[in-house]
């Protein structure tokens, strides 16, 4: 019976690869998608969540099935390359699938990928839940196999939005607020002040 439940569970994750449909609800941290007379429930992290279009809308995602105990979760992500860095994040000891998504939420999916490969464990402990040895880690185990070109000045820029979070916490704004706006900020805008301004404009203060 257990070999059965899991391949069950094993045909069920190759399966589910892609999910598009109309987004029908927004909470701080999943959506719900309309598709074939179902309502599903998707896992995503603070960032993807500032990109998706309005609840009414169309969005895909790429997916990742998760099976606990207790339940059955699915996450969604805008892009395969954020899926197949959330499955490498997954795949380090001590790393679960609510802690990839607060690693994938800190960032760009550029700039994560180049903490990682300029061994900056420092820069993934700004993620809520991830202490010193697991951000050790996951350095450890998946620098060799990412693909981040011009990784340097990736890191850099994470450094100064990272800046520019903490003094927007500091005016009053709440931390995923913060992220939520910098994510929205164009990427050409440069600079500390530049990019504090839009962020600003995105968070509607003149």
């Amino acid at each position: 019976m257990r070999y059965q439940k899991a391949q069950g569970f094993r045909i069920i994750r190759r399966m589910i690869y892609t999910i598009e449909g109309k987004l029908t609800h927004r909470a701080e941290n999943f959506v719900v998608v309309e598709t074939g007379g179902f309502g599903i429930k998707v896992f995503t992290h603070v960032r993807g969540m500032s990109v998706l279009p309005a609840p009414g809308n169309n969005a895909k995602f790429f997916c990742h099935f998760h099976l606990r105990e207790d339940a059955m979760e699915l996450y969604g992500f805008v892009s395969q390359k954020e899926l197949e860095l959330f499955e490498s994040l997954i795949s380090v000891n001590g790393v679960g699938p609510k802690s990839a998504l607060a690693i994938l939420g800190i960032d760009t999916l550029e700039n994560i990928s180049a903490a990682i490969k300029e061994n900056r464990p420092d820069l993934l402990r700004r993620a809520s839940g991830i202490g010193g040895k697991t951000a050790d880690r996951i350095v450890l185990e998946l620098k060799n196999k990412i693909i981040s070109e011009k990784s340097e000045s990736f890191v850099g820029k994470m450094e100064a939005d990272s800046d520019l979070v903490e003094t927007l916490v500091s005016l009053g704004y709440r931390r995923e607020q913060a992220k939520a706006a910098l994510a929205k900020v164009d990427e050409k805008v440069a600079g500390l002040e530049g990019r504090l301004k839009a962020a600003f404009k995105v968070l509607g203060k003149k």
